[in-house]
């Protein structure tokens, strides 16, 4: 395991890693029996194993993130646990969450979702926290903190507006209301629907087909849409180009035309 590094202090107990071909990530919430709620150990595991990720980021080509069983990706806060938390341990523990979030919207290797199930409250928030997601065609999603005394807190108000659009956000959010895969699809929350058990399977095929790509040219692309679509056209457009100028000295530039040329296919090195 390239991240082994991250397993140093203590092994991980809520998440299961995988290695596929040495290239593809694979990281399991694995608390099936709780619907992978996100307890305080799952928030230091996720920071843990994201952040190796954000000091080697060569390490891997693709991550992706997925939950143990068919019946749910991620229910979100593990309430249970919440459960006579004083003002103080609420508070500390959401920080840790808060930054749990930032460590996968920042991720720099391309981070998909595989939604093996239901994803809720915070468990929406971790897929939207990805680059696209794929999701099983009886998933259900949505935002039901309103309904439990809170709001969305690691990043939904501004994820979910930023991809349904203001006004729907709005009434999903405000009503703690539900919604269907067949919706999500149609909203631009998940790319694709699967056939329940045919989730991760899809999703590793599409990483497979990143990993074929250049990462400098993909991770030079990730920073020109995440970075310039936080501007107007003027400002993402010069984003745009500087991230391009980039690629323009490397070997793998020269690889890509190369192979073209000599139809073959092309042996990216990240150089």
């Amino acid at each position: 395991m390239k991240l082994a590094t991250c397993l140093d202090s203590a092994p991980l107990t809520t998440l299961q890693l995988e290695e596929i071909d040495g290239q593809i990530l694979v990281v399991t919430l694995n608390r099936p029996n709780v619907s992978n709620a996100i307890s305080t150990t799952t928030g230091h595991e996720l920071i843990r194993v994201f952040g190796s990720l954000e000091a080697e980021p060569s390490a891997y080509r693709c991550v992706i993130l997925t939950g143990a069983g068919q019946r749910a990706f991620c229910g979100g806060a593990d309430l249970k646990q919440r459960e006579g938390m004083t003002d103080e341990q609420f508070g500390e523990q959401h920080y840790l969450f808060e930054r749990m979030n930032r460590a996968l919207t920042f991720c720099p290797v391309p981070l998909i979702c595989a939604a093996n199930g239901s994803a809720v409250a915070g468990g929406l928030e971790l897929l939207l926290a990805c680059d696209f997601a794929y999701a099983s065609k009886q998933a259900v999603f949505g935002f039901t903190e309103v309904k439990r005394g809170i709001m969305p807190g690691g990043g939904g108000t501004q994820q979910l507006p930023r991809t349904i659009g203001v006004r729907r956000a709005k009434e999903l959010i405000f009503r703690g209301a539900r919604f269907s895969a067949e919706e999500a699809l149609a909203w631009g929350v998940v790319n694709r629907l699967c056939e329940p058990g045919r989730v991760l399977a899809d999703a590793i095929e599409a990483a497979r087909d990143i990993c074929n790509s250049a990462p400098l040219s993909v991770s030079q692309a990730k920073k020109a849409i995440d970075l310039g679509m936080q501007g107007d056209l003027r400002t993402g457009l010069y984003v745009e180009i500087e991230a391009y100028n980039r690629l323009i000295p490397t070997a793998d530039r020269l690889e890509g035309i190369s192979a073209y040329n000599e139809k073959r296919q092309p042996v990216f090195k990240g150089r």
